[in-house]
């Protein structure tokens, strides 16, 4: 089942991303497959990120994103700020990274704008 919109998926595609769209419960998402995290950051070096979209994108902006495995910071042994809480999608418990976006513009922004915004929220995790 397709929940992205062409450009989106041509995007993912193009760059030999592995996604998966799924819809659960009438909530669509996209999960990247082994997204590699920033070295020495986190307990593990790949997780899935699920990227819930919201009804009416690519015009309205996805607000957070979750990971699985849960992503403890090597550092502490902690869960990172605003990343303590599960969010239940497509039978998984993913834990939710509550960061969310101001400052999406509708006709320009698509998952490559996301992914930049989970890139930097992994590498400035705290």
């Amino acid at each position: 089942m397709a929940v992205l919109p062409m450009k989106c998926s041509r995007y993912l595609k193009e760059r030999g991303i592995i996604f998966e769209e799924i819809e659960d419960a009438g909530r669509k998402g996209v999960i990247l497959r082994d997204v590699v995290l920033p070295p020495d950051r986190f307990d593990v070096t790949k997780a899935d990120i699920l990227i819930l979209l919201p009804s009416g994108y690519p015009d309205s902006a996805p607000d957070m994103f979750h990971a699985l495995p849960w992503l403890r910071l090597v550092t502490t042994n902690a869960y990172p700020r605003r990343a303590d809480h599960p969010v239940s999608f497509a039978g998984k418990s993913w834990q939710r990274w509550s960061r969310h976006n101001e400052a999406w513009r509708p006709g320009i922004d698509g998952i490559w704008t996301m992914m930049k915004r989970i890139e930097i929220a992994l590498s400035e995790a705290a």
